[in-house]
């Protein structure tokens, strides 16, 4: 398994920087315990998301008599639409309705700190999907141990962005971060087509004869 590859996925799935203006949005009116409140729950949550898929997503999709390559397949499609949501500003895995559901919560009071600013604007099925495609690719249980310690990366990433979410709104305006989302999409959709052609391959592999020709 290439080490570096899953935490350049999960970085630019999650992009916690893409979901600054929905952050600064859900918490223009809280007081700064609440803010804070929210920032850590939130990140934690993205870290159980990111822990759990890694150790259990496997014994799920097997338990389901999914195939890898399908899931694989799957699961690269997937990615592959969240980059282009990214490629045109939006988060990865977020919609509209998200975005509404997160201001019907704050107006009644209920915290918005799993759902929707975590589940599913920074993390969602796209997550899960590369999470279990990656823990697949593990042949030591060391591995395992990495991809879940990456959980614990993004959660340190999202948890310092959000805390300085008001700077780096002012540093890099919404262009800037717009910039930035469009960058990670590029990255997430090369990633997303690598792992679709190799799922490909798994299950249909005369196409590896034909690539090798």
């Amino acid at each position: 398994m290439d080490l570096y590859k899953p935490l350049v996925a999960l970085l630019a799935i999650v992009n916690p920087i893409g979901v600054v203006p929905f952050f600064i949005h859900f918490t223009q009116n809280f007081t700064r315990q609440q803010r804070q409140q929210t920032i850590r729950v939130s990140a934690f949550t993205a870290f159980c998301v990111i822990g759990l898929s890694a150790l259990m997503g496997l014994k799920i999709i097997e338990f389901f008599g999914i195939s890898l390559a399908s899931f694989q397949v799957g699961g690269g499609t997937l990615l592959l639409i969240s980059s282009l949501q990214m490629l045109n500003a939006q988060p990865a895995e977020g919609r509209k309705e998200d975005v509404s559901e997160g201001a019907h919560k704050v107006d009644a009071g209920a915290s918005i700190a799993v759902v929707p600013l975590t589940i599913p604007l920074l993390t969602g099925p796209a997550t899960i999907s590369t999470m279990v495609i990656y823990a697949e690719k593990t042949r030591h249980w060391w591995e395992l141990a990495v991809l879940v310690g990456y959980g614990v990366v993004v959660a340190l990433v999202t948890y310092l962005v959000f805390t300085a979410s008001g700077r780096i709104a002012k540093v890099l305006g919404q262009t800037g971060i717009n910039i930035m989302t469009r960058l990670m999409g590029l990255i997430l959709a090369a990633l997303a087509v690598e792992l679709l052609a190799d799922g490909l391959i798994k299950l249909f592999p005369v196409l590896a004869s034909h690539l090798n020709n």
